[in-house]
């Protein structure tokens, strides 16, 4: 299995510990997201560190009034490391308020820019921003993943342009049917499963941090939404995660 979206830097625990646990668990691979440039440069150091870890780097939008903001030609020189395989996360969030929306959506613009100049898809931060993050997607033609989906109105525009669409935790909650309708009507070869780690704990481990480990939590709760069995659509996620990132 493949967890596409974690934050080891983030978690208590050391990332040793919790790549061993995840491996415990069937998880082989797992994609840490760097947020800014020292979190890219210790999400880089882990992928090395770590054959299985692979690594996604941006500057997040809750910093794009921030002077890391400023900071774009260093992530451009960290993108060209062999495992980083994504840039971001990136994107638009009206809910947090830790930066303007004018700011997020010019710093979303140049990570764009840098993902069709290095051919490298891009991890999308979309937090009740559809319309405004579909119209900065518009014309992009490198890979999108859409982390953490939370938007089923975007899921219309998500499969017309062949999105990937990521779920996390949040999608087991009690009171999550909505967003688990959104996830039995992805299409099989664009549907991703992530922790977003040491966030949104499954439903079994909600209260206590995630790890990469609780992905399994996720792909048996949708492999039930979409009635297909559980190590079958773990394979297809796991298969999905080699092509939206290329790995091997």
């Amino acid at each position: 299995m493949t967890d596409s979206h974690a934050h080891l830097d983030a978690c208590d625990e050391e990332a040793d510990v919790l790549v061993e646990r995840a491996a415990a668990a069937g998880i082989d691979r797992i994609l840490t997201v760097g947020t800014g440039i020292e979190s890219c440069r210790s999400a880089l150091a882990l992928a090395d560190t770590h054959e299985g870890v692979y690594a996604a780097l941006g500057i997040h939008p809750h910093d794009a009034s921030t002077p890391e903001r400023n900071r774009l030609d260093e992530l451009r020189e960290l993108l060209y490391h062999p495992k980083a395989v994504a840039v971001g996360e990136t994107g638009l969030d009206t809910v947090r308020g830790l930066a303007s929306l004018d700011d997020q959506r010019r710093l979303l613009d140049i990570h764009l820019t840098i993902a069709a100049e290095l051919c490298l898809p891009v991890v999308i931060h979309n937090r009740e921003a559809d319309s405004q993050v579909a119209a900065a997607l518009e014309g992009f033609t490198e890979a999108v993943v859409l982390h953490c989906f939370s938007s089923p109105a975007l899921l219309p525009v998500a499969v017309d342009r062949g999105y990937f669409v990521s779920f996390a935790g949040n999608v087991t909650y009690p009171k999550a049917e909505a967003l688990r309708e959104a996830a039995s009507l992805v299409p099989r070869e664009r549907i991703l499963v992530e922790t977003d780690s040491p966030y949104l704990a499954p439903q079994p481990r909600r209260g206590k941090p995630n790890e990469p480990a609780n992905v399994a939590h996720t792909v048996r709760a949708l492999a039930e939404v979409r009635g297909e069995p559980a190590d079958a659509f773990a394979e297809v996620t796991h298969a999905n995660a080699a092509a939206a990132f290329s790995l091997s």
